[in-house]
């Protein structure tokens, strides 16, 4: 019973660990402020741009989340296509938006 116990609480520790995963943005990825406007068109910086095909929006957690869950004025970083589609967005904790805001 002790054994069983012990492996549950090793398997459960190692679940944890692996669902906290780094993330890294590219170093390149702009600064903004982003809302949802419809369907798949968000304004950034109050200039409305389409999501492109795919394109993912992770959270400061680095879970998916969806357009529509976007709250008005979230910070973030994100990336451009060449044909000016987004790419990708990352929404930035406090302390991420703090240190970019410090950023030259």
């Amino acid at each position: 019973m002790l054994k069983t116990s012990l492996i549950i609480a090793l398997l459960a520790g190692f679940a944890t660990l692996a669902s906290a995963q780094l993330r890294t943005v590219p170093a390149e990825a702009k600064d903004g402020t982003i809302q949802h406007v419809q369907d798949m068109i968000v304004a950034i910086d109050g200039v409305q741009k389409r999501l492109a095909p795919g394109a993912q929006i992770r959270d400061a957690s680095n879970r998916l989340v969806l357009p529509v869950a976007l709250p008005a004025g979230t910070p973030v970083k994100y990336l451009l296509n060449e044909d000016g589609t987004v790419r990708q967005v990352w929404i930035l904790s406090p302390q991420e938006a703090a240190s970019s805001d410090k950023a030259p």
